[in-house]
């Protein structure tokens, strides 16, 4: 992903520098090729984690409301980003915006793989321990009590 936004940037830069009349069709299909190769790496790589990996850590009391935030915060950033675009390509041409997106990228990646572990092959109560949610037999009792006493309360309230 962030090879491929390096990719667009430095073609689009070398588009920005080409004397007048000189073709641009190489460059543009490097541009087009870069385009496509992220849109692939992003749509098998960081595009859906905010849904995999929210509805993984979270515990199963809070895992609707974490992965509504999850995809809120999705939703709020890719609209930032569109929104900003072309103020950023106006202050910093459209080379300068994807080197700074790919600089993001970058930032992102080495997020993820110095600070969120990996879940996978890990039960859905081992990544609750890990990410110190408990878990174990004392929220398992905790819970199978809490789903007695709504039984309870279901049964009294239909009589």
């Amino acid at each position: 992903m962030v090879v491929s936004l390096v990719t667009l940037a430095s073609a689009l830069h070398a588009i920005d520098r080409l004397p007048a009349g000189q073709q641009a069709t190489p460059l543009a299909g490097m541009s087009i090729a870069a385009v496509l190769a992220f849109v692939a790496s992003f749509s098998i790589g960081m595009g859906p984690i905010a849904w995999v990996y929210s509805s993984e850590i979270f515990p199963l009391r809070l895992r609707a409301q974490g992965c509504a935030l999850g995809t809120a915060m999705n939703r709020v950033m890719s609209g930032a980003i569109t929104m900003s675009f072309i103020s950023l390509y106006k202050a910093i041409t459209f080379a300068g915006s994807f080197y700074v997106y790919a600089g993001v990228a970058a930032a992102g990646w080495v997020f993820m793989l110095f600070f969120l572990p990996e879940t996978r092959g890990r039960s859905l109560e081992d990544t609750e321990q890990l990410f110190g949610g408990g878990g174990g037999q004392d929220s398992s009792r905790e819970d199978e009590r809490d789903a007695q006493n709504k039984s309870a309360e279901l049964t009294s309230s239909q009589q």
